[in-house]
């Protein structure tokens, strides 16, 4: 424990200095790490291997939860009929191709080849095989210059296969006996309901976690559910496959669906770029990880990687030992692989194919004599394999990115729905679902005391019986830099008060004086912690991380957004008034546009803080129009808004001002009510000021 002089003062002029000098930023001597350049997807990211496997399945939970709440499926989309057509069987000498087209949403169509091998009887394997960014992606045709490249460089054997790779594939696996679905990406080859990269980068999209990579792993999902429901696939030998951007598609299935026995994502798993496109980056998705605890997800479930001369070039020096000592925490060491082609340059060429072939062979259980080597095959015309036709056309009840979009705000209203009065029941799902969506979407927890400190360690100074103490918080090792100020007296009783106002620590004065309610304080024998959350008060000049202009997920895919940021000093703030020596007991107190940030915060303290009073200051996530907008939130209109995040705060005691809403009134009482805790919530329609919110927490 901090002994009692910690607690005091961070970073503003002394208590009682002149007038002139009272609201002067403090000299910094710690630049704030988070006011460098933003982390981008070309960085490196490496992974750290747990040292236990009961460690590794706390952060594998948490991390599956990412990936879920940042592909806008947490909850998880209900599964419509899929409604598959099947059609125009392709004769091959040792398998068929057929035409798909299924429904992954209502009047959204996946479409693809199904590909099957002929005389087998029983319970075949398969494999779903998504595609990367090949020209006209599953219909893709190489070029005569790129074939006879590739055959000189001794990446393909034979002409089809250069000029039809991703054909060879699948092709070669239904060989092999394997059942094979390869699906479009959005946008491409069949699916042209919505443009590649078109129809989810503004505002109303983010708040909602409406994205492209979303929808697409959505559609992996249901490409897998389509797949297992023909009745010769066997459910427990299903196999994953594809390349680049198709290798994103895989490891991301893999990681939140336990269905897929095996998997092979190539040329995309690396520390280094993590993926360029916005079908391969959605907000939240990569803050605090990267694609090789993404893959990692997987285990201990076999997993194979290739690389090449590109950003996955060192795999198998970074990553893979990485990975094996991950799979070794369950035993199973030899269940993760990769193999580079560094004379190669980004591929699946048949060389890579083949590495591919022989690790399904295995895991899989094909039965094939090893060492399995890609055969020459028949290619089918792009126009053959093309799923619409006169017969067939593409149904009339299909729709664009609007309508899409217009599904999954319905789906998600009802998902969160207030549940109804006395339905406890409800009322602890809706909590389930909110408490790890706000963890989530602010990318923290409430810190263990040990994990904060004063990176500036100055002296308390005491001026007529008030002592007063500057500070400079931050999480250990994180290099931040937050301005704080502490101020007790000497009959301090054991109460802080977590003061947080979009002015900073300046707000404690006026006219060299301080302020009527923080006077309050110390008369009531309570303490103050104050702080310039980042960029208010001390920092309030700089500037905030540029947003990605194109598409924010892009920079809120690595990053907290900036509400994410004051609310992750908030709590820094709680734990560190926690871990005074004479602390009993904290409140914390948001004012103004602060209070918002407040009550996130509070939804994440559990029983760390005792009564919270914050304003709410009016405000509605749905106000909020641009991506660059200090409150901007990814995923909070999608759950519900403030209201639904606030209710969080239950059963502790709260007092709310301005809430401005019916809505968030319903739900505040709501959930109090559920938590048997009506008379812990106190809700004020105006404004009431300071003096009377510290009389409130100091009752």
């Amino acid at each position: 424990m901090r002994p009692l002089f910690t607690l005091l003062a961070l970073g503003i002029p002394l208590l009682f200095s002149p007038p002139a000098r009272a609201q002067d930023p403090p000299k910094q001597e710690f630049r704030d790490r988070r006011l460098g350049k933003p982390v981008t997807l070309d960085d490196y990211f490496p992974f750290a291997p747990p040292a236990s496997r009961d460690e590794w399945l706390k952060r594998r939970r948490q991390v599956r939860e990412q990936v879920l709440v940042a592909n806008g499926l947490w909850p998880m989309l209900p599964k419509t009929p899929l409604n598959p057509v099947v059609h125009g069987k392709i004769n091959r000498d040792e398998y068929t191709i057929e035409k798909v087209y299924f429904a992954s949403l209502p009047g959204y169509y996946v479409c693809g080849n199904l590909y099957r091998p002929k005389g087998k009887t029983g319970k075949l394997p398969a494999v779903l095989c998504p595609h990367g960014h090949w020209n006209d992606g599953r219909l893709h045709k190489a070029a005569d210059a790129e074939v006879e490249r590739q055959m000189k460089q001794g990446a393909e054997k034979t002409a089809e296969g250069a000029r039809y790779l991703l054909q060879a594939r699948c092709a070669q696996l239904a060989r092999m006996g394997c059942v094979v679905f390869f699906y479009d990406m959005v946008g491409y080859a069949d699916s042209e309901q919505i443009p590649h990269r078109k129809g989810f980068t503004d505002a109303e999209a983010e708040l909602r976690l409406q994205s492209f990579m979303g929808l697409q792993t959505w559609n992996s999902i249901r490409a897998l559910d389509f797949l297992l429901s023909l009745p010769d696939v066997d459910p427990d030998r299903v196999g994953v496959t594809g390349a680049s951007g198709g290798g994103t598609q895989t490891f991301i299935l893999g990681a939140i669906d336990d269905r897929p026995a095996a998997a092979f994502p190539a040329v995309m798993v690396s520390t280094a770029m993590q993926g360029g496109c916005v079908c391969e980056n959605c907000s939240h998705l990569r803050v605090g990880t990267g694609n090789v605890e993404l893959a990692g997800l997987f285990a201990p479930r076999p997993l194979g990687m290739s690389g090449a001369n590109d950003w996955t070039i060192k795999i198998e020096t970074k990553g893979l030992p990485e990975l094996k000592k991950l799979y070794a925490l369950y035993g199973a060491e030899d269940k993760v692989m990769a193999k580079c082609f560094p004379q190669f340059g980004h591929n699946y060429n048949q060389v890579s194919r083949e590495v591919m072939y022989n690790f399904f062979n295995v895991y899989l259980k094909l039965g094939q004599p090893a060492p399995v080597v890609e055969r020459p095959f028949v290619r089918v015309s792009p126009k053959e394999l093309s799923v619409f036709d006169k017969k067939h056309p593409l149904p009339a009840d299909a729709v664009d990115a609007q309508g899409v979009r217009k599904y999954l705000t319905e789906v998600a209203e009802q998902q969160m729905a207030i549940p109804k009065e006395g339905d406890k029941q409800g009322w602890a799902e809706i909590r389930r679902i909110l408490a790890t969506a706000l963890r989530v979407m602010v990318h923290d927890t409430l810190p263990a005391v040990s994990e904060v400190e004063d990176r500036k360690e100055t002296p308390a100074d005491e001026k007529d019986g008030v002592l007063v103490r500057k500070m400079l918080l931050s999480r250990k090792g994180k290099g931040e830099a937050v301005p704080a100020i502490g101020m007790c007296t000497r009959q301090f009783d054991g109460t802080v008060v977590v003061w947080v106002h979009p002015d900073g620590v300046a707000s404690l004065w006026r006219d060299g004086k301080l302020v009527p309610a923080v006077q309050r304080i110390l008369d009531k024998k309570a303490g103050i912690l104050a702080i310039d959350a980042f960029l208010t008060g001390a920092t309030a000049s700089e500037k905030s991380r540029p947003v990605n202009p194109n598409y924010a997920g892009l920079t809120f895919g690595y990053n907290r957004t900036l509400l994410a940021e004051r609310v992750h000093d908030v709590l820094t703030a709680v734990a560190f008034a926690k871990g005074f020596e004479k602390t009993k007991k904290v409140h914390l107190a948001g004012f103004g546009k602060a209070g918002p940030w407040v009550l996130l915060a509070r939804g994440l303290c559990g029983d760390a803080v005792e009564r919270t009073a914050a304003d709410m200051n009016r405000f509605r996530f749905d106000k909020v129009e641009k991506t660059t907008d200090e409150m901007m939130l990814p995923g909070a209109l999608k759950y519900g808004g403030l209201g639904p995040l606030a209710s969080l705060c239950s059963p502790h005691e709260l007092f709310v001002q301005q809430h401005g809403g019916t809505s968030s009134g319903r739900w505040l009482r709501g959930a109090y009510a559920a938590t048997v805790a009506a008379d812990a919530l106190r809700r004020e329609t105006d404004q009431v000021s300071a003096e009377s919110v510290v009389d409130w927490l100091l009752r």
